[in-house]
């Protein structure tokens, strides 16, 4: 199998859908002939044209709106909003609209959508193209929300989103964009929404993470076992629906458990997922449940690094969690 970075694992899903399926459509803004601003997009519109990958004015409602309605017809729009922290001109038409199409029509006019966008900080981005947005949708009922870690993960993940019934919001970390490798089938292959993977064997404490802070949880995982602690780690990939069952699994085999989001701490998921797992398997936790995440502030620019729920503020939350 060829090895690709997440980039070229999603372009590579959105190419043989494409082929595959004639309703599929790409639009947003430089999506076409500059192949959008990460290049996610690159080389699509010389294969299909602009009828199927269309340049749209910046106008993210505008974008949304027309995915909608090109849903409704019959097509399977796969719109791409160019920085998740532009999404917001868009809410209206995510939650009042497009949440609600299936539900109100009986499921008689499924809205079948997938919304791209980049999510996260680490490119020196600053407060208007760093946010993690997650939470605010997860909390809309009938949306799906997917975050993928890794470029194999990324493609059968989206693959699986655009064959969904649902609209579904699939969020990129963008950090990590080029800097995940791994080994990609070219074939045609799903990730199953709805279900999570352990990304590292542990028996002391269950720290969950999604996207880009996998890597700084298995970081801190490391550096913990130098010290005697043995962490294992839980990648969600789909947000939403959660897979409870292996979070409780998880958390009953360790009797700890550690949620780590870049999002601010008050209201993030992390917090939904500690109250689940108190209602679920309370009797099996040896310590209270512990959040490492970003801080309730603007997303800084000069001070990332603090604000980010890298390695070094995960490690101690670990060591203090394992030895409670």
């Amino acid at each position: 199998m060829p090895q690709m970075n997440m980039v070229q694992a999603i372009n590579d899903a959105l190419r043989l859908e494409m082929r595959r399926d004639s309703r599929v459509v790409i639009l947003g803004e430089d999506v076409g002939k500059v192949g959008g601003v990460f290049r996610v997009t690159a080389g699509l519109f010389d294969e299909f044209g602009d009828d199927r990958v269309i340049d749209t004015p910046l106008s993210e409602g505008g974008i949304i709106g027309a995915a909608i309605g090109m849903a409704l017809y019959g097509l399977v729009p796969v719109p791409e909003i160019q920085f998740s922290d532009f999404i917001f001109p868009a809410y209206d038409q995510i939650v009042s609209e497009l949440a609600k199409y299936r539900y109100r029509s009986g499921g008689e006019y499924p809205a079948k959508i997938v919304i791209r966008t980049p999510v996260g900080g680490g490119i020196r981005g600053g407060h208007y193209h760093s946010q993690s947005p997650e939470s605010l949708f997860i909390h809309v009922a009938g949306l799906k929300v997917v975050c993928p870690s890794n470029p194999a993960d990324a493609k059968g993940l989206l693959l699986a989103s655009i064959r969904d019934p649902d609209p579904v919001l699939f969020f990129e970390p963008k950090r990590i964009y080029r800097a995940a490798k791994g080994e990609v089938d070219e074939g045609d292959y799903t990730v199953p929404i709805g279900k999570a993977a352990i990304a590292r064997d542990g028996k002391d404490v269950t720290v969950i993470a999604w996207g880009a802070m996998l890597y700084e949880c298995l970081e801190a995982a490391n550096q913990a076992a130098e010290q005697g602690v043995d962490v294992e780690v839980l990648d969600l990939r789909t947000l939403w629906p959660l897979d409870i069952e292996a979070i409780v699994a998880s958390v009953k085999k360790t009797g700890r458990v550690v949620v780590v989001h870049e999002a601010p701490k008050t209201c993030g998921l992390g917090g939904e997922i500690v109250a689940l797992i108190n209602e679920k398997a309370f009797l099996h936790l040896e310590a209270p449940p512990a959040r490492v995440t970003g801080f309730d502030t603007p997303f800084p620019y000069t001070l990332e690094n603090e604000y980010l729920p890298l390695a070094h503020r995960i490690l101690p939350t670990l060591l203090e969690t394992a030895r409670y």
